[in-house]
């Protein structure tokens, strides 16, 4: 199926306005990792420490009389998410010092006096202690560091060592791109936004591939044209195949972010993100890469 038919876009010609663009998100994408490494951005409970319980009421409430009901007795530094199906709630307490057995009997005495009528049952109680919300982010930070580490061998292999470089510079682009958002939209960090990352990691080198494919194939057939040709032809020759293959993946992640709940909400606005910036840097930022690096092996 084609959305578009053939197109003759000069996208090695825009890579000077592609390369400012992408340098700006980059910049703020290594910002978010320096604060995140610090422990100084919205942090989730998984790497620094706290308490989570799931709690289901048997009548309907407002996220209001809950905040309500835990400040009159003292409790004011908590995150709320309201799980619409089955009238549920996720309560987030960060850095909590007291047994989650202690703090869970706590939030039931306040509940019992600040709703009063509305019978509910603790479903699930999480505790992570400081130290190992610490080690979960050094070790996230290298998980995706190895990862990148993986993309060049990988690539090197199957192409060529500087199709490499650019596959992971377009991989690590969408990456912070994805970290910048959350930082700038100040949305909480945690393992599951982390599953994201990853997961776009593979659909962006997926994508590249595909590019770096026919780009291969052309070199071959039209190895007397120059480089800017031969990647402009190619990347207008799978332009479609993109698009509709993007859009497919797009429309999936987007119905999850829409309709899927709380609980998965942020996973699927970073999947919805790391399409976009995905989708993006395989054409604008891989492709571009290779051809300065190549051009430069030949001078």
């Amino acid at each position: 199926m084609e959305l578009i038919g053939k197109t003759k876009i000069d996208f090695i010609g825009l890579k000077n306005i592609s390369f400012v663009i992408s340098g700006i998100i980059a910049l703020v994408g290594l910002i978010a990792i320096v604060q995140i490494a610090r422990g100084a951005a919205n942090m989730g409970i998984d790497f620094s420490g706290g308490t989570a319980l799931q709690i289901k009421f048997d009548k309907p409430f407002t996220t209001d009389g809950i905040r309500k009901a835990l400040a009159d007795n003292g409790i004011s530094e908590v995150d709320l998410q309201e799980i619409k199906e089955g009238n549920k709630i996720l309560i987030k307490m960060r850095k909590s010092t007291g047994p989650v057995g202690k703090i869970a009997e706590t939030i039931e005495q306040d509940f019992k006096k600040g709703l009063p009528g509305n019978s509910f049952t603790i479903e699930s109680t999480t505790e992570i202690g400081p130290s190992i919300g610490d080690k979960l982010r050094k070790d996230t930070l290298v998980a995706v560091a190895i990862s990148l580490f993986c993309i060049i061998l990988y690539i090197a292999w199957r192409f060529d060592f500087k199709f490499g470089i650019g596959a992971t510079v377009a991989t690590l682009h969408d990456v912070l791109a994805i970290l910048a958002v959350f930082f700038v939209l100040n949305k909480e960090v945690n393992l599951l936004l982390i599953t994201a990352v990853l997961t776009v990691a593979g659909y962006s080198l997926t994508d590249t591939v595909v590019v770096f494919d026919r780009i291969r194939e052309n070199l071959k057939k039209n190895s007397k044209d120059s480089l800017d040709k031969v990647f402009n032809a190619s990347i207008n020759e799978v332009l479609s195949r993109t698009i509709v293959t993007s859009l497919t993946v797009f429309m999936a992640a987007a119905s999850l972010w829409l309709m899927g709940g709380e609980v998965i909400r942020d996973f699927a606005f970073a999947l919805v993100v790391g399409v976009l910036v995905g989708t993006y840097s395989s054409v604008f930022v891989a492709s571009p890469v290779v051809v300065i690096l190549e051009n430069r092996a030949k001078k």
